[in-house]
């Protein structure tokens, strides 16, 4: 096993060359990105951007995924008009940093582990949807920029797809920003560019606290919108990163991850940005372009903030055509074509995670509602999946009249109900045996269906005995049972 410092120079300086060429190509991705989010969050755009430069610098440094990239991201700028509307951004601002902490929390707490809940049904919707919704953001674009629009962004689509044949030295799509904006500049074609998505802040950022009261009424407001950031934040990063650990092959720390976007989230806060979380969009370029270390987005938050305050006159001039062209790309890259062969051979209900997982997060146009959904589905139909395991089978000893029942399978909420409608509790008999051997009762709903059958059969004057207990189940039921027992006299 490598040495911390061994491990720390590969992930900063193994491949520093792609890492900074890929940090350049993020950087040009995520202004118009980020300034659409913020739009829609109601802020000022340069809320955004310098969260996105404050949450990519600081994470590549304390988050646990190398090669993935995080800043200001839809998923949670959604969640807070309503925040910006009735107090101001100033609380947006201030529930940052409430949810920088829930973060650091969850990761303390070792919150991480809770995405192996998620099915792979579940991960193969949400990549599929994500990938719909990118391409579906390029659409305006595209329907706006008439023929020229059209043929720059199938040469964008063709550099990226065959230069890769004839070199790799530079990611192709850095070269597709290059060529295709001297184009437009040069024939003064009337394309859509980045400063036409809004303005650009002409400062760097500083630190200043959110202008509040730092009062218990404050929290009282914005508890309610960080926790859900929060969450949201936490789960997308989690996903992205379940989705970079298989395209590079390499694990990630996920508990770190947690406990870095938070401390990034509150440096965003402290220099006036929003809180925000992984961008798989935004990933998959950086991936794509050779990123692999936590200098891609280190590199791609210092371009960012380049870009924008000290070259913003030219960063302003690239045309969208551009951008969607990569985007396109990625949005190709990311689809699971195979999901398609596999809605045949997989199991149906497999397939109807996946479809469920799809269709929610396009309909709501949110990848956390979507995710949710698919995970409940998933839960429940497993559920059903296990409580169709469990059996149970009786025999009568005439000479005793003892009838003995045998389980078999997980008695939990899900079977609760078939355990106790299989005994018979009206037969006249002297006793009963029900022997669990081979069976486990897991919650409370299983101990009220045992308590049920103790007491009815008690109340008739039939002697009762639980047989081949376990020990967890011993203590569950001695814990929350009121009429069973987990053990007794032996019946004779």
């Amino acid at each position: 096993m490598s040495s911390p410092l061994a491990r720390m120079r590969a992930e900063w300086f193994g491949n520093v060359k792609n890492d900074v060429l890929a940090g350049l190509v993020v950087s040009f991705a995520l202004i118009p990105e980020v300034i659409g989010f913020s739009i829609a969050a109601g802020v000022d755009p340069k809320v955004g951007l310098y969260a996105s430069f404050c949450i990519a610098v600081t994470i590549a440094i304390t988050g646990g995924r190398p090669g993935m990239i995080s800043a200001a991201a839809g998923s949670v700028a959604l969640l807070t008009p309503g925040l910006v509307h009735a107090h101001g951004a100033q609380y947006v601002i201030a529930a940052s940093l409430l949810a920088g902490i829930i973060q650091i929390a969850a990761g303390c707490l070792r919150m991480g582990v809770l995405v192996r809940f998620v099915s792979r049904s579940v991960m193969t919707g949400f990549v599929n949807a994500l990938a719909i919704l990118i391409f579906s953001a390029q659409v305006p674009q595209l329907l706006g920029g008439g023929i020229e629009g059209y043929l720059m962004t199938a040469l964008g689509l063709a550099i990226i797809y065959l230069l890769p044949r004839l070199t790799k030295a530079v990611p192709s799509s850095l070269i597709c920003i290059v060529v295709l904006t001297a184009i437009a500049l040069s024939t003064g074609m009337d394309l859509k560019t980045i400063g036409d998505m809004g303005q650009m802040p002409s400062e760097l950022p500083y630190f200043v606290l959110p202008d509040v009261p730092f009062t218990f009424e404050t929290l009282k407001i914005i508890a309610p919108y960080a926790v859900p950031m929060a969450m949201v934040g936490l789960l997308e990063s989690m996903l992205t990163q379940n989705v970079v650990d298989e395209m590079t092959e390499t694990r990630g720390q996920k508990n770190r991850e947690c406990w870095g976007l938070g401390i990034a989230n509150i440096v965003a806060g402290c220099f006036g940005g929003m809180a925000g979380c992984a961008m798989i969009g935004q990933t998959v370029v950086n991936v794509k372009s050779g990123g692999r270390g936590r200098l891609s987005c280190l590199m791609a938050g210092v371009f960012l903030l380049l870009l924008v305050v000290v070259f913003q006159d030219y960063a302003r001039r690239i045309p969208m055509v551009a951008l969607v062209a990569v985007m396109i790309m990625v949005s190709i890259s990311t689809f699971d074509w195979g999901s398609f062969k596999a809605l045949r051979t997989h199991p149906r209900v497999s397939s109807v995670v996946m479809l469920a997982t799809v269709l929610v997060t396009v309909l709501t146009d949110d990848l956390s509602q979507g995710v949710i959904v698919g995970v409940l589905l998933s839960g429940v139909f497993f559920a059903f999946k296990v409580a169709r395991l469990f059996k149970i089978t009786s025999a009568f000893d005439p000479a005793t009249s003892r009838r003995t029942y045998r389980v078999s399978g997980q008695i939990f909420f899900a079977s609760a109900d078939a355990f106790a409608e299989a005994i018979d509790t009206d037969e006249v008999l002297k006793s009963v045996v029900i022997d669990v051997s081979r069976a486990h009762f897991w919650d409370i709903s299983a101990i009220g269906a045992l308590d049920r059958i103790a007491e009815k059969l008690k109340r008739r004057g039939v002697e009762f005995r639980l047989e081949g207990l376990n020990e967890a189940s011993a203590m569950m039921i001695d814990r929350v049972g009121t009429h069973a027992k987990a053990a007794g006299p032996p019946i004779v």
